[in-house]
């Protein structure tokens, strides 16, 4: 007879492991089902952790390398690229073993190899069939792939191999100007590779609010990152170990031709569901490949949660519902609140968002006002060198509730959270306005924003 479990997980990333734990601190009897050697998935193994390691080292080589003079300070500094992605490596290997420790604390049972679902409560394991009362499929997404475009990891590449590059390219073609693209291109411009992006879209950063792809670009330009905006990929040549990308205007115009030694391929991601056995518990998936969810549920005792359903594809999305769907199987009241989820770009500098952009509320007809304020006018920005960006609050016109927050600066990344926070108590710009930030803070601007909303924002 095969072993039951209150749930099952198929899939260790973060939604999987994190749903797995909350189960066991429940006392849920559960297992996690996992195809590779360490658990976390392409976020902690191939994706957000080791990027945002190469992102910190990059950044600081290159800081040392051009900005410590103008504060007084001489440096020579040597980018070494094995060491540099050895202890990429190292903090992955870390955190993957802390992982690990928290399924045994939590008595969550790993079971390795590829989960197939054969019927209600029923999941297959590389031949061998495990039963139970709950199945939460967290299968994450995959790297989406142009069909004339063959990715080796090593000249083509995905966020994967550019992770793991063993030199510098001398010239990085990123097609793909979203988060991935921009995020990995820094890294390896910073390094010393001539970086072009190119983009289909006649702006960078989809889905952000616009005047963030405007100053962003101006900024990534002032940085020497190149941009051939509205563009489109269509095929490669190759001659020795150079590359040839041919493009074409988006609009029809005139065709135009890049070289590189390197070509990273960063137009986004698919959800990863092959194989599972959705047919055999009556789950769907949409005509994107997503399976279809209500308040979780794909089928009768089946759950599925993170890039494998609808929704922006982030980690801690993944997390949030692993969570909630754990609870509901317990008989809790999971929450999910996706109008407050928000988006960071962890380029320098970085770009934060949550809620609704400036376009979304004109399209929509909602009545709102606006408060910005820039980080040239913010005093510990001025003090650390990084004054480029600003900050701005959208606020409901009538009842001033914060409709959305659009960042680019120094750490808006963390920022961002206060806006998260506030909006998820259904705040108003005035209550971020009238809260005391320490001064002289990089938040402060925050609060500077929330002021203009009503028009006193006080510039330094």
């Amino acid at each position: 007879m095969s072993e039951q479990y209150d749930v099952v997980i198929i899939g260790g990333g973060p939604g999987g492991y994190n749903c797995a734990i909350r189960c066991g601190q429940l006392g849920l009897k559960v297992a996690c089902i996992e195809t590779r050697k360490t658990l976390g998935g392409t976020c902690l193994n191939v994706g957000c952790i080791p990027s945002k390691a190469l992102l910190h080292a990059s950044e600081l080589y290159e800081s040392a390398e051009k900005e410590f003079e103008a504060m007084g300070m001489e440096a020579k500094v040597k980018a070494d690229i094995p060491k540099m992605i050895a202890a990429k490596a190292k903090t992955v290997d870390g955190l993957t073993q802390g992982i690990e420790f928290l399924f045994k604390k939590n008595k969550v049972e790993r079971i390795d190899g590829f989960g197939k679902i054969t019927g209600p409560g029923k999941v297959e394991v590389d031949g061998k069939e495990i039963t139970a009362k709950n199945i939460v499929i967290a299968t994450g997404s995959e790297v989406a792939n142009l069909p004339f475009l063959e990715i080796d990891e090593k000249t083509i590449v995905s966020s994967t191999g550019a992770l793991e590059l063993k030199s510098v390219p001398k010239k990085m073609i990123v097609i793909g100007g979203g988060v991935i693209g921009l995020e990995l291109g820094s890294v390896w411009r910073r390094l010393g590779a001539e970086v072009t992006v190119i983009e289909y879209l006649p702006h960078i950063l989809p889905g952000m609010d616009g005047e963030v792809q405007k100053q962003a670009l101006r900024t990534f330009k002032k940085q020497k990152m190149k941009f051939e905006l509205g563009r489109k990929a269509t095929g490669v040549e190759k001659s020795g170990k150079i590359m040839t990308l041919k493009t074409e205007a988006a609009d029809g115009g005139k065709p135009k031709d890049f070289e590189a030694d390197v070509i990273l391929v960063s137009i986004g991601r698919r959800p990863y569901t092959k194989g599972l056995g959705l047919e055999s518990v009556g789950a769907k998936t949409n005509d994107r490949g997503f399976i279809e969810t209500d308040h979780f549920k794909a089928a009768n005792g089946v759950y599925a949660i993170g890039d494998c359903t609808p929704g922006p594809m982030l980690a801690h999305k993944a997390e949030e519902e692993g969570v909630a769907v754990a609870e509901i199987i317990a008989g809790k009241p999971g929450h999910m609140n996706y109008d407050v989820i928000p988006g960071v770009v962890y380029t320098y500098p970085e770009v934060a968002a949550v809620g609704k952009t400036e376009e979304e509320l004109k399209e929509a007809g909602v009545p709102y006002k606006k408060g910005k304020f820039p980080f040239t006018a913010n005093s510990r920005a001025r003090c650390n060198h990084q004054a480029e960006g600003f900050v701005k609050i959208l606020a409901h016109e009538e009842t001033d509730e914060i409709l959305g927050a659009h960042m680019i600066g120094p750490m808006v990344g963390e920022m961002i959270a206060e806006v998260v926070l506030a909006m998820e108590f259904k705040a108003s710009s005035e209550d971020i306005a009238r809260t005391i930030h320490a001064h002289p803070t990089l938040s402060e601007a925050v609060r500077q924003a929330a002021m203009d909303v009503e028009g006193w924002a006080m510039q330094m």
